[in-house]
């Protein structure tokens, strides 16, 4: 083998472990970041109060969404927002969306309609985020509240203030999972779905 090719070689796997260790410090640094935002409570006067959807069983939120949903209908109660914006499409059943679910359960718990909006188109996080971009925009509002679980109010504040959005955070309580396992789980999940949110924007 020539020095040239040797050299070539070399220069091959320096380039190899600069990028592996790049990425490394990025998912670091990403994860802690993660972790931090999680204990954040930001309670400040804002536009709306948004509620990222989970799942719904036949109309009726699941635990965790019920969980969002409270918390997001005490920050209402406590005059923080004057309106609450509930999101998530449809699942397996186009009857119900996560979205609408997440509407009629605030109404029925005594928030009036008029307060309320339901975003049903989005498919995921990021498309929720989108819509509600839109939705804020043509109601003239500027900031957010966001409520969802701990480990997921990092990517949810990137989202929402790409769309240009003032952005707060209110996890609801007890989102954290309570094994060391399950956190780094949640935590991985995270980072790995804002990477690919950011490789998308890179394009």
């Amino acid at each position: 083998m020539s020095e040239a090719v040797r050299s070539l070689q070399r220069r091959r796997t320096l380039l190899v472990g600069a990028l592996a260790a790049a990425a490394f410090l990025w998912l670091a640094v990403t994860c802690a970041r993660i972790a931090g935002e999680a204990s954040r409570q930001e309670i400040h006067p804002a536009d709306a109060i948004v509620v990222f959807g989970a799942a719904e069983y036949s109309g009726r939120p699941s635990p965790v969404y019920r969980a969002r949903l409270d918390h997001a209908f005490d920050l209402f109660q406590q005059g923080v927002a004057p309106v609450v914006i509930t999101t998530g499409g449809a699942a397996a059943d186009p009857s119900y969306s996560e979205g609408g679910v997440g509407h009629d359960y605030l109404m029925h718990r005594g928030i009036p309609d008029s307060n309320l909006i339901a975003e049903t188109q989005g498919s995921d996080t990021a498309q929720s985020a989108q819509r509600i971009g839109v939705i804020m925009r043509a109601n003239r509002m500027h900031s957010c509240i966001a409520v969802s679980d701990a480990y997921h109010v990092f990517r949810i504040r990137k989202l929402l203030e790409h769309e240009g959005l003032l952005m707060y955070v209110s996890p609801r309580p007890d989102s954290r999972p309570h094994s060391l396992g399950q956190r780094t789980e949640a935590v991985l999940r995270e980072a790995a779905s804002y990477m690919v949110w950011q490789l998308r924007l890179a394009r």
